[in-house]
């Protein structure tokens, strides 16, 4: 079974009441950075399970040709950035 990489998080309050994430995965082979924008007040265990599971749908995602197809249902998310480091 495949180690999941650490995640931290640092969190800054917007004055529309949501909070911006800013997530560091520390994975020695691949790591990454990215923000994700939360509503409301959320437990930490919550935000980082919501970057695991939006990560592992981008990964599920990058070979699908059907997102460049006008009939799919495919939506960019502007709430998830997800950089290479």
């Amino acid at each position: 079974m495949e180690k999941a990489p650490k995640i931290r998080i640092v969190s800054k309050q917007l004055a529309s009441g949501n909070h911006q994430v800013k997530f560091f995965v520390e994975d020695q082979l691949h790591p990454r950075y990215g923000y994700l924008l939360v509503s409301g007040d959320r437990a930490v265990a919550d935000v980082i399970q919501e970057i695991r599971e939006r990560m592992d749908m981008m990964e599920r995602s990058r070979m699908d040709l059907n997102r460049f197809s006008f009939k799919s249902q495919w939506r960019d998310d502007h709430n998830f950035y997800l950089y290479s480091a």
